[in-house]
């Protein structure tokens, strides 16, 4: 159910690009809310469309092959999907901030770390005399030890870890509202990613904004966010909270991908895991009816016909299937 003090609230949103090959839609109806506080998880194979999700959100489409086409992106009572890119600049940073998955892309390298946290201080014309102290205290709040002695320093003279560190300094500078994590431990060991995450929930106790968690890692997914959207084919198969969906996992897709985890401590006859047979389909080419029918175990006429209509599961979330609608009726 949608709170009305949810931070943002998208609406049958859809993303499509428009190739030579054909129109690929890369979201194609996507809803959902985050609340203060609340930690929301965006789930699913590569190509699924979580990315593009996010780089919705803040409007960073690559204009004009890709077009938000349909759907609402609300926020402050105001509707972001009408915004210009120069109204934009006024919500990115300031009301929702961004971390992309590889710190060492997304930072410049030929700029300091200092000079690259410092230019969010200035958009807000914070003072010059100011603004050093400011870098100081983000960079500090992110845990990076020895900051004095590390302002003038490079990109690529600092860790992966500590890259993405400054990546999160840059994102909460401005003390947004909203926080989109876009695969933030992709490049991280397993230790620093368990110290980036636990960083992140430590900002958002503090400030209680909310977080987009994306991940293709239902490991990362599980510690540390509280609802989940399982995404396929540019479509939301499944949502609920992590301990539902976790446990008790509706859709075929969602299940399968539960299946699919590596289990410790079972007896060697036991251990050979579930795959999911077959590809995930062509956004420029999807099938008829369900985009999962051509890989479900319990596939059905109508799946390949008519795309399921969502049904709610406990009050908790709702899942697209027509073995559930099937069972309703």
């Amino acid at each position: 159910m949608v709170n009305s003090n949810s931070i943002i609230s998208i609406e049958n949103l859809k993303t499509y690009f428009y190739t030579r090959a054909g129109v690929v839609k890369a979201v194609d109806g996507v809803s959902f809310h985050v609340n203060p506080g609340e930690s929301f998880g965006l789930a699913g194979e590569s190509g699924c469309g979580k990315s593009v999700t996010c780089f919705s959100i803040v409007r960073l489409v690559a204009e004009p092959a890709g077009r938000i086409v349909a759907g609402k992106i609300m926020m402050d009572g105001e509707d972001l999907t009408t915004k210009s890119q120069d109204e934009m600049r006024e919500w990115r940073g300031k009301k929702i901030g961004i971390i992309l998955q590889d710190p060492l892309m997304s930072l410049n390298p030929v700029y300091t770390i200092s000079n690259q946290v410092a230019e969010c201080y200035n958009l807000d014309h914070v003072k010059n005399s100011r603004v050093r102290q400011n870098v100081i205290d983000v960079l500090r709040s992110v845990n990076i030890p020895a900051i004095e002695q590390r302002l003038d320093c490079y990109p690529f003279q600092f860790s992966g870890g500590m890259r993405q560190r400054t990546a999160a300094a840059i994102a909460i500078a401005r003390s947004p509202r909203l926080l989109i994590a876009d695969e933030p431990t992709t490049a991280l060991d397993v230790t620093i990613q368990d110290q980036f995450l636990t960083l992140l929930k430590e900002i958002q106790l503090k400030t209680n904004m909310g977080i987009i968690m994306v991940s293709h890692d239902l490991g990362v997914i599980a510690e540390s966010c509280d609802r989940i959207a399982v995404m396929y084919g540019g479509k939301i198969v499944e949502t609920g909270t992590v301990k539902r969906v976790y446990q008790d996992p509706a859709h075929p897709y969602t299940r399968a991908l539960m299946k699919a985890l590596p289990k410790l401590g079972l007896k060697p006859k036991s251990r050979k895991m579930c795959q999911i047979e077959g590809e995930p389909p062509n956004p420029a080419n999807l099938p008829p009816g369900c985009s999962f029918h051509p890989r479900c175990p319990n596939v059905m006429n109508i799946c390949r016909q008519e795309y399921p209509p969502v049904t709610e599961i406990d009050g908790d979330g709702y899942a697209a299937c027509w073995l559930l609608n099937k069972r309703e009726n």
